[in-house]
């Protein structure tokens, strides 16, 4: 049974570009996410071409617009980078993590930040109850102030734009995150 985090960073993956090793690992990852099989049966009949198109239709650079962009400025200041991607850089400075190049806003790096903090609370012994306090009360910011108002419309348009299953369902997985989450 996958951790909290593995779920968090699988989910957060899946918004990576596709390449050609991608269907592979997906393969790998449903002997313990059984949610997994019928995207997979239906990306085996997929080119990889198509695969990629349809990423970047929704996440990159669809026509006449992008209908999913990964990014909190984008659904909350309607432009990129925008203060929304301030604002998540300050939380992840308060942790002492390190931008890495990727926008501080973009879901993938939101979700490896959750997960992070996942494994960070884990069971507090003796004299690191304090430090858990903290922790929790970072995580419960981070999807409260941040991806809690947003995410709901993002895996809603994913659900309802994507052509593959595989988004379709990720877009449910990212909903039941976030209700676990933001409840």
């Amino acid at each position: 049974m996958p951790t909290p985090g593995e779920r968090l960073r699988l989910l957060g993956a899946l918004l990576a570009a596709p390449v050609a090793e991608s269907r592979e690992l997906l393969e790998d990852f449903s002997a313990h996410h059984g949610w997994l099989a019928a995207p997979l049966e239906e990306l085996a009949a997929t080119s990889l071409e198509e695969w990629q198109a349809e990423h970047t239709r929704l996440f990159v650079n669809g026509h006449p617009r992008t209908v999913c962009p990964p990014f909190q400025s984008a659904w909350l200041d309607g432009m990129m980078p925008g203060p929304a991607t301030a604002a998540v850089a300050g939380l992840y400075r308060r942790l002492g993590l390190e931008e890495d190049g990727i926008s501080p806003d973009f879901l993938g790096t939101m979700l490896e930040c959750a997960a992070h903090l996942e494994e960070s609370l884990g069971e507090p012994g003796q004299g690191e109850q304090v430090q858990a306090v903290q922790v929790q009360a970072v995580k419960d910011a981070l999807w409260q102030e941040h991806l809690g108002r947003w995410l709901p419309q993002f895996t809603q348009a994913l659900r309802d734009e994507s052509r593959l299953a595989l988004y379709r369902v990720l877009g449910g997985q990212l909903a039941a995150v976030c209700g676990e989450n933001c409840a």
